[in-house]
């Protein structure tokens, strides 16, 4: 009897255990239509569909928010005073939620002083092993860093004691040791200004002598140069000594102007401050261009670019200083951690050489500690972020990640999906948003949302195993199995762009000819040389149009219509028809609701807890005023039309009365692009990854060059996408243009006329040119990873 009921309660399943799913129930959040799904525990599911159709609004915006939001709710009234305020997602029910970590494509920050070493807590531990074991020994870890400057102090010290006692003590020259290069700041790099290409001297200030972008004398910089006593009129050329040293160098002095207490500064600090302080690559492009022109940067004379101070560089373990040691390959620097046989901080070089170790696993070993961490493609700064979670003792957490192989060769996706593989048999969840299917095909799990973008997504087209979805029939079903297969025929090159001795990054002086007048791809492994190639030695060149992989920026406020330029005409083309001015047409400007200020939605705070948007009752919904939208051009008002797609906006714009032919030319490239569904007037806050990067391939074609080169343009493109691509690319060559890609994805490689192999390797392994020659020859070559990966894929 008792035997028996010990055996009952083995086989009963505890009442824990029975929580092994998330529950979605009535997702509504962005375009989904009432997703309800359940979602297995401790596996591996990826999420499939067209990008647009709704993936990022159930996994990130739904399920990661919410339990980032209950994660905050646990702190204090006070904590969260400082955290940001986040809604509940608009969902019925959600269960069964863990702690979720969320692992995206965002780039690590433009600040200059990040690099991959400050970011990775590589560079701290390094300071700490110097300050213990470098020689001579020079003080602290600040003494190695370069983010911190040196001080010295002197004077009286005071601290406030119990009874209301001040105990003062008197300091003499003490001295706080920081490693910064005082020279260059710890930038490692110093500038200087080309004062011919700051102003032109033969004019006056009031006839546009300053270059600096925004500098118009109609506004407030020209009464602040005549409330300094400079003459606006007279010619820069004629200006005394002191007069010019006031226009460009004054320090910040205290003015009033027409009775406003104003503060002067020199044009040089001005833009030192308000441009040079910032990553160059995070600048608005006329003001990037505006700094390239003005301003040389060169390596600083004093650190040689390591943006140490000499008594930081002079203390070595082993012969070789920190900045040594971050300049070094890290795969190469955890040979030489390894080599180190120290007791006394064994636990330290234990963590570091797991922390190195780490980056040689996830494909990275080829970085360096000092590489800047805004100069990471999306996919490496992706795969940095993943290395501290790589040795984590966590278990049953929910690991989320953003297409983690993005950028990615073959080769290294192999490698990818073993690390993946390796969080969820911790024992924890893990939710992937993929287009590849050779990660899709190691998921436990599928779901498929669709069919369509944008409107037509947002449902569930499919849940179910891997082999299921191959016998389903949606889009991601039918796709799964396709392969391009490799051109016949290709096209003849027209000419070729010559490159000889290219030496930037990992480059070993290479020469190669890239033809024009076809479709060209540069291939090979993460970290060959790709992208150092054709930023060191093809942007640049005339008539070169580069779309590299930056994310477009963008506030509530902006939307396709404002980003692409397409407003513009739109407007003048309402102010011409109705005799107004096109600044009433505009959401930003004369044109807004007073009461939302154009945003369409109220706001409305509630201290620590989550922010409330709600429509706006005046103008609900549609951002302008009720007058503005009594005007009409072709029967429709200035909120119908941006509320219309983008195919549908083709056709409005494109004949009758509403015809607008710079607007149709626009509206052509969104629709050559696959984005024919987006409406012209969506936040561009809530497009997908995939969505902004054609909506910037879109705006860029509009560039006037004869060579485009793509850095990854399927980047977040679906399957039947990269189709659309294909035609594209092969529309533009055939136009006359020449297209060079640098690309991972196979289908594109199989496309091409030509394909340049860089390699073998990654960083020190690569740098050289590996192959030449068609697709074709390269399958059958089978002489590279690329060749034997491409040969595989088209099966052959």
């Amino acid at each position: 009897m008792s035997s028996a009921t010990t055996t009952g309660q083995e086989t009963a399943v505890h009442a824990a255990d029975s929580h092994d799913v998330i529950r979605v129930l009535g997702a509504r959040v962005n375009n989904l239509k009432d997703v309800s799904v359940e979602l297995p525990k401790r596996r591996l599911t990826v999420f499939t569909g067209v990008s647009g159709s709704g993936k990022s609004s159930l996994v990130f915006a739904t399920i990661a928010a919410e339990s980032q939001r209950l994660i905050n709710e646990t702190y204090s009234a006070f904590l969260q005073g400082f955290m940001p305020s986040l809604a509940r997602p608009e969902v019925d029910l959600l269960e069964g939620l863990t702690t979720a970590i969320i692992v995206d494509q965002e780039r690590m920050g433009a600040n200059p002083r990040s690099t991959v070493g400050t970011a990775t807590d590589a560079n701290a531990m390094l300071r700490i092993l110097f300050s213990r074991l470098g020689t001579p020994q020079i003080g602290p870890p600040t003494a190695f860093s370069f983010n911190v400057p040196t001080r010295r102090a002197s004077g009286v010290m005071s601290t406030e004691k119990a009874g209301g006692r001040v105990e003062k003590a008197v300091v003499r020259d003490a001295v706080y040791l920081g490693g910064m290069c005082p020279r260059c700041e710890g930038m490692g790099s110093v500038s200087d200004f080309d004062l011919t290409a700051l102003y032109d001297d033969s004019k006056s200030l009031a006839e546009g002598a300053l270059t600096v972008p925004g500098y118009s004398m109609d506004g407030w910089y020209g009464r602040l140069f005549q409330g300094i006593g400079l003459d606006l009129d007279k010619p820069i050329a004629k200006y005394t000594k002191k007069e010019l040293n006031t226009l460009l160098y004054e320090e910040p002095t205290k003015i009033k102007v027409e009775g406003i207490n104003l503060t002067y500064e020199g044009v040089i600090p001005k833009v030192q401050k308000s441009m040079l302080s910032k990553d160059i690559d995070a600048l608005q492009p006329h003001v990037r261009r505006f700094v390239e022109r003005v301003i040389t940067f060169q390596t600083c004379p004093e650190c040689d670019g390591t943006r140490l101070t000499p008594e930081a560089r002079s203390s070595r373990i082993g012969g070789k200083n920190i900045a040594d040691l971050c300049e070094m390959q890290i795969s190469d620097l955890a040979d030489w951690v390894r080599e180190l046989d120290e007791p006394s901080v064994k636990p330290l070089l234990k963590g570091l050489q797991h922390l190195l170790d780490s980056f040689t696993g996830i494909g990275l070993g080829y970085l360096s500690l000092d590489r800047a961490a805004g100069t990471l493609s999306g996919g490496e700064a992706q795969r940095t972020k993943m290395i501290r979670h790589l040795g984590s003792s966590l278990t049953d957490v929910t690991y989320v990640f953003d297409e983690p192989t993005i950028g990615l060769h073959p080769h290294d996706i192999e490698r990818m999906n073993g690390l993946l593989l390796q969080l969820r048999d911790k024992g924890n969840t893990v939710l992937v948003v993929e287009h590849k299917p050779e990660t899709i095909a190691i998921a436990d799990h599928v779901v498929d949302l669709g069919p369509g973008a944008g409107s037509g997504g947002g449902t569930v087209c499919f849940e179910g195993s891997v082999e299921e979805l191959r016998a389903s029939d949606t889009t991601t079903g039918r796709h799964f199995d396709y392969r391009a297969t490799v051109r016949d025929t290709v096209r003849t090159a027209t000419g070729a762009l010559e490159v000889r001795g290219a030496s930037t990054h990992n480059l070993r002086d290479v020469d190669v000819d890239i033809p024009l007048g076809v479709l060209c791809v540069l291939a090979g492994v993460a970290g060959s040389g790709k992208s150092s190639l054709v930023t060191g030695s093809v942007a640049g060149r005339e008539g070169v149009v580069v779309v590299d992989q930056g994310a477009i920026k963008g506030s509530r406020r902006s939307n396709p219509a404002t980003y692409t330029g397409l407003l513009e005409p739109i407007r003048k083309a309402f102010a011409k028809a109705n005799g107004v001015k096109p600044a009433l047409f505009s959401s930003n400007s004369e044109g807004a609701c007073p009461t939302c200020n154009g945003a369409g939605v109220i706001f409305t705070e509630l201290g620590v807890m989550a922010t409330v948007e709600s429509p706006c009752e005046e103008c609900e919904g549609r951002r302008f005023q009720a007058s503005v939208l009594e005007y009409t051009l072709g029967g429709r008002n200035i909120a119908e039309a941006l509320a219309m797609s983008v195919a549908e906006a083709e056709e409005f714009f494109g004949a009758g009365e509403a015809k607008v032919p710079a607007a149709h030319t626009i509206l052509d490239r969104l629709a050559d692009v696959g984005l024919g569904y987006l409406s012209l007037g969506q936040p561009l806050t809530t497009l997908s990854g995939g969505e902004r990067q054609r909506l910037k391939l879109a705006t860029q074609m509009a560039e006037k060059g004869s060579v485009y080169v793509l850095d990854e343009p399927t980047t977040g493109l679906h399957l039947a996408d990269v189709e659309n691509l294909l035609g594209l690319l092969d529309r533009l060559v055939d136009a006359g243009r020449s297209v060079v890609v640098i690309e991972h994805h196979q289908a594109v490689m199989a496309h091409a006329d030509w394909i340049i192999d860089l390699g073998p390797g990654a960083g020190r392994d690569g740098g050289r040119v590996v192959f030449e020659g068609t697709p074709a020859e390269l399958v059958a070559a089978r002489s590279t990873l690329t060749g034997e990966h491409l040969s595989a894929y088209v099966g052959r």
